[in-house]
């Protein structure tokens, strides 16, 4: 069966690519996702507050380095992040040397500032892209939705200009008209959009009195929201479409990639049943594609996209009063 797709520009062997999460800071589990059937992988995540710890003198100095020992040599580690800039680009040196795949690096980050120059750090360091995860919650209320915009395509502008590997944006769903924005982002060399970032959500302890950090794995039931979006940029815009959030079993991947995704991401499900499950995923696959007569994911990706499906409405309101009226046949009696 022919898995392989394209995303970024990379030929990858099946759209099964394991996420930026914790499980990508180790060696040793990159190379047991290879083993299990990662075509790729999104290297563990550096954050723009780790970066701007070092001085703006020591960040200048990137500018002009013909070499990734004078790189290193800029970063010492901060004594309270697990990974500073430089043991981050050791990491990717080493993975790039373990692996044969290809490997994505990811940069976090909320303004437009010198922690971007080091993007180019990253490529010398041989990741074959970069995800760009803007992880940003507007709390000012004199800020307008244009100038948040702006901001995404001042740093989209700033990478493209320092960076031959591709560069892909993580983005949230929360913009006035996110169709609109996507289009933006293509129009500004976005080569990839990734669909969608889970933000982190806040807790109160009743008994301490306190805001605690929660974090949850997702279900299948999260992958609505991307598969719907997928659907409607696919065939509008020319950057690669990812999804990620959600995909648990070959089956939500193959919806991902009838809907119009290029790959799905894998986080919570690795995390949740361990990185051998990436094989599982690729045999459900397989068996789908095999019952129905499939050769190959390129058959069925973006078939049911909104510019491809029978019905093109399932994505917009109307499906929505259809659905209400469902759902009121199956209300209780009073």
């Amino acid at each position: 069966m022919n898995l392989s797709t394209t995303y970024l520009g990379l030929k990858l062997r099946t759209p099964l690519i394991p996420a930026a999460s914790p499980l990508s800071e180790d060696l040793d589990s990159l190379k047991r996702m290879e083993d299990a059937g990662a075509s790729a992988i999104v290297f563990h995540s550096l954050f723009e507050e780790q970066i701007r710890r070092e001085s703006e003198t020591l960040l200048q100095h990137l500018k002009g380095t013909e070499s990734l020992e004078e790189v290193l040599a800029y970063f010492p580690e901060p004594d309270d992040f697990h990974f500073g800039p430089g043991r981050y680009l050791l990491n990717l040196v080493k993975a790039k040397q373990a692996l044969g795949i290809p490997i994505i690096a990811s940069l976090n980050g909320t303004s437009f500032g010198g922690w971007t120059t080091f993007a180019r750090a990253i490529e010398k360091a041989g990741a074959d892209a970069l995800e760009l995860n803007i992880y940003s919650i507007p709390t000012d209320p004199e800020v307008t939705a244009d100038d948040i915009e702006a901001s995404y395509f001042t740093i989209l502008a700033s990478l493209k200009a320092q960076l031959k590997i591709p560069v892909a944006l993580k983005l949230s769903p929360f913009f006035t008209n996110f169709a609109r924005f996507a289009r933006q982002l293509d129009f500004h060399g976005a080569d990839g959009l990734v669909l969608f970032n889970r933000f982190y959500q806040p807790d109160v302890d009743l008994e301490t009195r306190a805001i605690t950090p929660t974090i949850k794995l997702s279900t299948s039931e999260a992958m609505r929201l991307p598969l719907r979006w997928i659907a409607m940029l696919r065939g509008r815009i020319r950057a690669s479409l990812a999804a990620t959030s959600g995909i648990h079993s070959g089956t939500d991947a193959l919806k991902m990639l009838m809907a119009g995704a290029d790959v799905t991401m894998l986080c919570s499900v690795l995390l949740r049943r361990g990185i051998e499950h990436i094989g599982v995923i690729e045999r459900e696959m397989c068996e789908w594609l095999e019952q129905h007569g499939c050769e190959s994911v390129e058959q069925i990706k973006g078939s049911l996209s909104q510019l491809n499906c029978p019905d093109p409405s399932a994505f917009e309101r109307a499906q929505y009063i259809r659905a209400l009226a469902v759902d009121r046949k199956f209300e209780s009696p009073t």
